[in-house]
This record gives structure tokens, sequence and C-alpha cells, in this order.
């Protein structure tokens, strides 16, 4: 319980009577406990942010299966991560088709995506294309999460994140994105 004294006490100098004032007294109980109470509803009813993570479905070390079904290299588009915020793409084959580099940017890799996503469609009979991202040691960890984000938004669900072949790397060498 607290309390505020203001009484003015004591004689004067000078001979004047003064006369004593009366004891204010403020209780700022109510007042704690209603600062109490404001802080517990805020800290109850507060929603923290909740971390934003994308799912990554990897399969287990040990369940390797060798009965996988085939897939004709002309449905599959690689993406090899370089350096400079670049990358090289090509459909199929590495060396089949002369590789594309282009950056990371809407009106490259979406555009890229979603052109080569209906040509595949339009040639398979409507099968979506498989995305192959192989992330080299140039790359940053900011384009591999680039890449997924656009492959979320242009609705690719076929990918698989690979270790860079000698082969995609002498492929980014040549174009100059490994050093």
């Amino acid at each position: 319980m607290a309390e505020l004294d203001t009484s003015g006490g004591g004689k004067q100098k000078g001979g004047k009577v003064r006369t004593k004032k009366k004891a204010v007294r403020v209780d700022l109980t109510a007042m704690v406990d209603l600062a109490f109470l404001l802080i517990t509803f805020f800290i109850l009813t507060t929603t923290l942010n909740k971390p934003k993570a994308q799912e990554l479905i990897m399969p287990d070390k040990d369940d390797i299966t060798h009965d996988q079904l085939p897939v004709p290299e002309s449905k599959t588009m690689t993406l090899l991560l370089g350096a400079n915020d670049k990358l090289e793409w090509f459909v199929g084959k590495a060396g089949a088709t002369p590789p594309k580099v282009i950056g990371y940017g809407k009106n490259e890799l979406r555009a890229t995506l979603i052109e080569q996503n209906e040509k595949i469609k339009a040639s398979h009979n409507g099968q979506p294309m498989i995305v192959i991202v192989s992330p080299s040691a140039q790359s940053t960890y900011k384009n591999v999460v680039t890449v997924m984000d656009e492959l979320n938004i242009v609705d690719i669900e076929q990918r698989a994140i690979v270790d860079i072949l000698p082969v995609d790397i002498d492929l980014l060498k040549r174009d100059g994105l490994y050093k």
C-alpha cells in the first residue's frame, strides 16, 4: 500500500503560525492490480510469429530402392546453380541441348519455367515436367530457396535436389559461373 504524505509541520521562523496541512493518502493497490491484469491479458492473447518453412520431403538413405520408373530425358529440366546469382538450364541430357544462362528474377527464371513446362506438357500428353536442381559450391542458400519458391509459384511439384556432377561443373566453368 502506497501513501503520499504532504504534511507541512513544525514551527517556522518569524512567528507566524501556519495551519497544519492534512496528509493526502493515495492508495495505488487497485492500479497495480489493474496493470498486472492488463499485462497478463496481453501476454496470453498475443500470437507469436510462427517460423515460415517450406516442407521438403527427403527419402531415407537406408531405404534406397532400385526399382525406379524410367523417366524420359525430354521430360526433365536441369537447373545448375552457379556463382554471381546466375544459373544455367537445359532440357534433357547435358550436352544434348545447349544450356542457357539466366538470372533468378521473375522475368527470367519464372518465365523460363512456365514456357518449358507448357512445351513439355504439350509434347507429353499433359504430363508435367520434372525439374532437377543441382546447386554448386559457388551458389548460395538464397539461390536454392529462390528456385524452390519459383517452382512453388509455377506449381511444378515433381522436383529433385541432387549433387552436381563433374560434367555440370565443366558447363558452369565454361560459361564463367564457377571459379
